[in-house]
């Protein structure tokens, strides 16, 4: 359907050098996620924040380094110290704001998937328990600001609070199962099973209490001394407290990033890897294709013959998100566009639904020396905010709101 309110600009890259210096720096500035620089739409807590970008290891492996296996177990006010205050982003973009891991940090049951964009959580209650690890979290979408190159690079992000009113982001970790180790001889000796010293947590809370002996028990007992697990059904259990905490360390590293590391940027759709490479200061090798020229090379300008509206979603209504933004596109000789790159987001699940629009749309060809060629052109792709006026002014009637937020147009991820 065409709206005539939807603008898709063609602009050229007349400057490749300019606008390559400039989208750097905008890169490098817009994952700076420093609560004391940008604003916030929402009270937050005075809590130290961690940048998006960094290399550093997830929460789990500074925790790791801090204990040896010989140390104490790990406590609740440690924990606290690692992750309370926190920004963190979910890997796997899971949308759900109750979550359940299993103790290696896989997510037990399902969830729909979106965008980083819509997945930095900051942490505010931690509750260790026997069975599992208890957070409570808020959610926060980025926004990447319309800001020029002259501004303050550190204010072109803003985090708005997208948690729903009255609710929590609430993840549930499960714990490594600590069995003793004269309970699991005593069952190779063939005396009574006792109920193990732990309790199984969610992954394991059906069928497995009195399921642990035989292969389970023997591959620990088999050396008591190491720190060897055994698969239980679901549930992973151990004679080693030690074990068990570098377990769960190792879960919450899988759970959450500290920043946008390399981890969590592979997991990532193509069309982003480009501007993330340009934020880290990297060379992006993009296109696949360097001898494909600019629209400025050719006789004849690439130009889109269909148009069609970008999907917002709930989150960016209710914030009042909306403005353009700019995404690379290599249009084939063929007039379908074959890779896209993402120049200067809008953030908030937005930037995803403008790739789905210009996969959609048709484009004529760019013609040298008499013959369509493939060719690089910038493409603008502008959101707005529905209203009962702009809907009275397209000449539609206006939409009711959903009961439940429409959640950002998720995308399958390879994990």
């Amino acid at each position: 359907m065409l709206v005539r309110r939807f603008r898709f600009h063609l602009v050229s890259l007349a400057a490749p050098t300019t606008r390559s210096a400039v989208l750097s720096i905008l890169g490098a500035a817009a994952l700076l996620l420093r609560p004391a620089a940008m604003g916030e739409r929402a009270q937050q807590p005075a809590t130290p924040s961690s940048p998006a970008h960094q290399t550093s290891p997830a929460p789990a492996a500074s925790l790791a380094t801090a204990q040896s296996p010989a140390s104490t177990s790990i406590t609740e006010d440690e924990l606290r110290r690692e992750l309370v205050g926190k920004d963190l982003f979910l890997r796997g973009n899971y949308l759900d704001n109750t979550l359940t891991f299993d103790e290696h940090g896989a997510l037990i049951g399902q969830s729909p998937q979106g965008s980083f964009t819509t997945c930095s959580i900051r942490i505010n209650k931690v509750h260790l328990l026997k069975r599992k690890l208890e957070l409570e979290g808020t959610r926060y979408g980025l926004h990447f600001l319309d800001a020029l190159a002259s501004e303050d690079p550190a204010m072109n992000v803003e985090r708005i609070n997208i948690t729903p009113k009255k609710k929590a982001v609430r993840i549930f970790i499960a714990r490594e199962r600590v069995v003793r180790a004269k309970k699991i001889k005593d069952r190779k000796k063939g005396a009574p099973a006792a109920k193990p010293a732990a309790d199984a947590g969610p992954a394991a809370a059906a069928g497995t209490e009195s399921g642990q002996s035989g292969t389970a028990g023997a591959a620990i007992a088999a050396n008591p001394q190491a720190e060897e697990f055994a698969r239980a059904k679901r549930a992973t259990i151990t004679h080693s407290q030690s074990h068990a905490d570098q377990v769960l360390k190792t879960a919450i590293g899988n759970v959450f990033a500290q920043g946008l590391d390399e981890r969590a940027m592979a997991a990532m759709p193509g069309y982003w890897k480009p501007y993330h490479q340009n934020a880290f200061g990297k060379a992006a090798s993009w296109p696949d294709d360097p001898s494909v020229p600019r629209q400025s090379a050719v006789d004849q300008k690439a130009r889109i013959l269909t148009v069609s509206e970008p999907a917002s979603n709930q989150f960016a209504q209710d914030h009042g998100v909306a403005g353009p933004a700019e995404y690379r596109v290599v249009v084939g000789a063929d007039g379908k566009p074959r890779e896209i790159a993402v120049e200067r987001p809008i953030g908030l699940g937005l930037d995803e639904n403008a790739v789905a629009t210009i996969q959609r749309a048709v484009f004529a060809p760019a013609i040298k020396d008499g013959k369509p060629v493939p060719v690089v052109l910038d493409v603008t792709v502008e959101f707005r905010i529905y209203s009962k006026r702009t809907a009275a002014e397209s000449g539609s009637a206006p939409k009711q709101a959903p009961e439940a937020p429409v959640l950002p147009g998720p995308y399958s991820m390879q994990h």
